[in-house]
């Protein structure tokens, strides 16, 4: 009899307080149970050093760059062999191409939390640009490779679909392995940028349910991405009346207070002070219990509440509903869509591509439906 597999929401809730480094893996480097890892095979480390501050680059008491800092040289290590920019490293290319890339802009009208955002309400778009910003904060304090580090925070969720994480649950029926928009993303929808292997795997890899990336960068995306979102979803509701600021568990607000300015500044505070003192990418076990019930909370309260788990199956539901009628009537597709060798992941890549607007005028215009069947703009998961 075949094992039952765990649903996305049961792996995603296991990975909630991170990993002992040493314990779970068997990584090379310094390895100390005081810190916890986002994945449980990370072995990416880098050389323990003293935090790389403002002072110390204003006066170079310090290097700038960690011995153990991605190197960036000629075109880059590519799928496509490339001539090297004149001006421009490897990695400030990947990240130029994915700054102008149509799947970078859509993320603008894609699910964060709400539904159709209102005007302070973030989008994938603005969640990844906090990223990038956490991001950059960690690696420029460790001495990492920034601009790798940057174009993987920027690109790591533009294989993400319209609805949130519930189009991952719409369109894995119709792909071998499951629609996993980490891997969707760095395999098919970025893959014509021809990206180099470092930037893809980082992106691939962030979640903390995939495998660790294979750089130092790449492990520090995968924290900036946790710290971003709990931060900022949390934010939003507060904003929308969903949860109230004092609804906080105790033990996450006296560690990291009820600001996100706050919440912020203590969760890259400690990757960067942890990791520069052990060599391993990771949080103390302290700091890293609270993002573990904030994040625990945010599920609970916002992402799981009965309007979201509604919205998210009106999102199933009306994807899925495309999907098929496009398999069905390939006759309503773009022509740039219609004409490929592989339609049916052709679909997928095109309906996964969609913006909330544009998969709910789809859904009135190829399906007839009627404005009650789609979402109408509250919480989903983040």
């Amino acid at each position: 009899m075949a094992t039952e597999q765990p649903t996305r929401d049961q792996v995603w809730a296991s990975t909630m307080a991170g990993h002992v480094a040493g314990t779970e893996s068997s990584a090379q480097g310094h390895r100390s149970a005081s810190v916890r890892t986002a994945h449980a095979d990370s072995s990416a480390t880098i050389e323990p050093c003293g935090v790389v501050g403002r002072k110390e680059r204003e006066s170079g008491g310090v290097p700038v760059s960690n011995p153990a800092a991605t190197p960036e040289t000629g075109a880059g290590d590519r799928l496509l062999a490339e001539q090297p920019d004149l001006l421009r490293t490897c990695f400030e290319r990947d990240r130029d191409r994915i700054l102008h890339s149509t799947a970078f802009r859509r993320l603008a009208g894609k699910t964060q939390v709400f539904v159709f955002p209102e005007d302070h309400q973030r989008t994938r778009l603005t969640h990844a640009l906090e990223v990038a910003q956490v991001a950059r904060a960690i690696a420029t304090g460790l001495g990492l490779n920034v601009v790798l580090t940057e174009a993987i925070a920027l690109g790591h969720d533009c294989g993400h679909g319209p609805g949130g994480h519930a189009s991952e649950d719409a369109l894995s029926p119709y792909v071998d392995a499951g629609y996993d928009h980490a891997q969707w993303g760095a395999d098919v929808t970025l893959a014509p940028l021809n990206l180099c292997t470092e930037t893809v795997d980082g992106i691939r890899n962030h979640s903390w349910s995939r495998p660790a990336p294979s750089t130092p960068e790449g492990e520090v995306v995968s924290w900036a991405d946790r710290i971003a979102y709990v931060c900022h979803d949390f934010e939003d509701a507060v904003h929308a009346g969903v949860v109230a600021a004092d609804m906080l568990p105790e033990a996450v607000r006296s560690h990291c207070g009820t600001t996100r300015r706050e919440q912020l500044g203590a969760f890259i505070d400690a990757v960067v002070r942890t990791t520069a003192a052990t060599g391993i990418v990771g949080m103390d076990h302290e700091t890293a219990d609270a993002l573990a019930a904030f994040r625990n909370f945010d599920y609970e309260r916002i992402y799981l509440r009965p309007e979201s788990v509604r919205q998210g199956a009106l999102v199933v539901d009306m994807l899925q509903a495309l999907v098929e009628h496009l398999m069905e009537a390939p006759g309503d597709l773009p022509d740039d869509v219609s004409g490929t060798d592989d339609r049916n992941k052709a679909i997928v890549n095109y309906v996964g591509g969609m913006t909330d607007r544009f998969a709910c005028r789809s859904a009135q215009r190829l399906l007839g439906w009627e404005a009650e069947r789609l979402p109408t703009g509250v919480g989903l998961s983040g």
